[in-house]
């Protein structure tokens, strides 16, 4: 016998459908309705009718659904899976360097197992987390996956729930964790029946339905949130979650649902006894996020943080557009200012959002581990109007400059598939959902997003990809053959000699954002971090600088160009930097 549970708590009935045969649920005083079936085992398949309407709907908490979004839900047995990674002790964030990976275009095949044959190169990188994308169930054969409808199935388009398993077994076996990009903040547009059942909805965002986080009914629809989370972290072995858009979550109750989660995950963590980290995205610059609950903050482990991407982003490139005018007007003061202390707007003037921004972070008690940056990430990618990376833009040098400032930050440290080699494929947006005028309001809408954030509808004389259009998809999928021909090489070297640097010098990895200096000469566009015995020298000009440390330089450690040093000065090539050794 197998219960069968549904929460609906306005219904009048519910009836289960459990292979084609009908039976009655009975409602608790809860609001939840259930019955005690016997059914036909793991590859049973099920539905639920509610009140008089005659279309079978599946299960809101569903672990698989074979037949897409729309059709049954099938029975999932999560204790069935044979494990390996008993031994596994996990993944802290602190330290870690993190690999950002959309499945559907890692590999050719667009698979968990064939993700998995990539993994080795991951781990000779020196990648400690790999960040999915999300995996949730989403209508349609591709996907970024933030339209997620089926938030507790794996996406049969990746191969289901074992092959994920399979792919985080495969991680953990070779001392990767693995982190899951998960969606709370709105429900994708097709496909979601949340809303048949119950008050899951209160209002809507940019993105969709927004979830009743603390209206009439609010715990339930917090626990469809939490249990989600949890089963991620218990179920499918996975390290941490990255929480998409933190700030258009709504909630006006005294205990966040954020904190709420923190509390809930660290006991999960105690019960593990491996660590399991929380990472938000979160355009707030509030700094409360990724402050401990005995400071007064929701406990998270990090957050996203955009300003640093923002700075990099604007001195590398020199865009000023759209949300980028701020930064770019910083300059390397800017740039110097979000590598000390993580914001660029700590209460100050936003142009892009004409209002003030922000709030001071306090640097000697956030330790700079707990905010993630990066110079490329899926959205700063993906919403650009040809999906066009940095390598478009960007001399192999200023590529390997912006790595070394990435690198020898005091952050976390992200990279997108296929940045450490410098892969030219674009990587744009794309959907497919079957129903012919979503498509049509998903190309049009995307056109007139780009116009919101300053972008040109056209970009070089090319239309915005059609998101629909399945080349979109496929000319996003990675090109491995580059990574094996210069000038990706060298620059996949250099990758590897960062993040090995960082491992072997403590001072690479120290967090504490308060013990670092920025040396700026604006006009010879050049920087000179000081992190403890070592100097980090980056020249962004076109020209060779000489440029006094102020202490004998021991040895040289790395440099992306042949560099002249002698007893305390150096003498930089044009867009190169150099890593040095001081005498302290």
């Amino acid at each position: 016998m197998t219960d069968y549970a549904v929460w609906a708590p306005d219904r009048r009935q519910v009836t289960a459908l459990v292979d084609g045969d009908r039976y009655r649920l009975d409602r608790g005083e809860d609001g939840w309705w259930r019955a005690e079936i016997e059914d036909n085992g793991p590859s049973t398949t099920y539905a639920f009718l509610v009140d008089d309407d005659p279309t079978p709907l599946p299960d809101p908490r569903s672990l698989s659904q074979p037949e897409g979004v729309h059709g049954p839900s099938r029975r999932y047995d999560q204790d069935a899976f044979w494990w390996t990674d008993d031994k596994w002790t996990g993944r802290a964030l602190a330290g870690a360097v993190l690999y950002e990976c959309h499945i559907g275009t890692f590999t050719d095949e667009g698979t968990f197992d064939a993700a998995i044959g990539r993994l080795d190169h991951l781990v000779a990188l020196g990648i400690d987390l790999v960040e999915v994308l999300p995996v949730n169930a989403v209508d349609g054969p591709r996907n970024w996956g933030y339209d997620g409808v089926g938030w507790y199935a794996v996406t049969e388009n990746y191969g289901g729930p074992d092959a994920f398993k399979r792919f985080v077994d495969a991680a953990h076996a070779r001392g990767i964790g693995v982190v899951l990009d998960v969606v709370y903040n709105h429900l994708g547009p097709s496909g979601a029946y949340l809303d048949r059942f119950g008050p899951y909805f209160a209002g809507r965002n940019i993105w969709g339905p927004s979830l009743n986080l603390d209206g009439p009914h609010s715990d339930e629809v917090r626990r469809y949130v939490i249990d989600n989370a949890l089963m991620w972290l218990r179920d499918f072995h996975v390290d941490g979650l990255r929480i998409d858009a933190v700030h258009a979550l709504r909630d006006t109750r005294a205990q966040h649902v954020l904190e709420q989660l923190a509390v809930e995950v660290t006991a999960l963590e105690a019960h593990t006894g491996r660590p399991l980290s929380l990472i938000a995205e979160s355009d707030l610059n509030d700094p409360k996020l990724i402050t401990s609950r005995e400071g007064g903050g929701y406990g998270l482990d990090a957050q996203w943080t955009d300003d640093i991407h923002h700075c990099l982003h604007a001195v590398l490139t020199g865009e000023s557009q759209g949300y980028y005018a701020d930064f770019a007007e910083a300059g390397l003061n800017g740039l110097a200012q979000v590598l000390t202390r993580g914001f660029l707007h700590e209460g100050t003037w936003s142009t892009f959002r004409m209002r003030s921004h922000g709030a001071p972070v306090d640097t000697g008690k956030i330790p700079g581990t707990r905010f993630v940056t990066y110079l490329q990430n899926h959205d700063q990618i993906g919403n650009r109007a040809t999906g066009d990376r940095l390598t478009e833009t960007l001399s192999p040098g200023l590529m390997a400059c912006g790595a070394a400032l990435l690198f020898t930050s005091g952050f976390t440290p992200m990279l997108f598939m296929g940045e450490e080699w410098g892969a030219r494929t674009p990587w744009q947006f794309f959907s497919c959902f079957p129903d012919p005028k979503l498509r049509e309001a998903v190309r049009t809408g995307r056109t007139a997003e780009f116009a919101d954030h300053g972008w040109a509808a056209t970009a070089g004389g090319q239309e915005v990809p059609d998101p629909n259009a399945e080349n979109t998809f496929l000319d996003s999928k990675l090109d491995w053959a580059e990574s094996e021909q210069e000038p990706h090489t060298t620059l996949l070297r250099m990758h590897q000699e960062l993040i090995r640097l960082r491992k072997t010098w403590p001072e690479l990895s120290d967090p504490w954002l308060d013990s670092i200096g920025v040396d700026v000469h604006e006009q010879a566009r050049t920087l000179v971090v000081n992190r403890g015995r070592l100097r980090v020298v980056v020249n962004l000009g076109p020209e060779p600088v000489t440029l006094s440390l102020g202490a004998v330089i021991t040895r040289i450690l790395l440099a992306s160009e042949p560099t002249q040093s002698r007893e305390d000065s150096f003498t930089v090539p044009g867009e190169a930097f150099a890593i040095a050794q001081i005498d302290a």
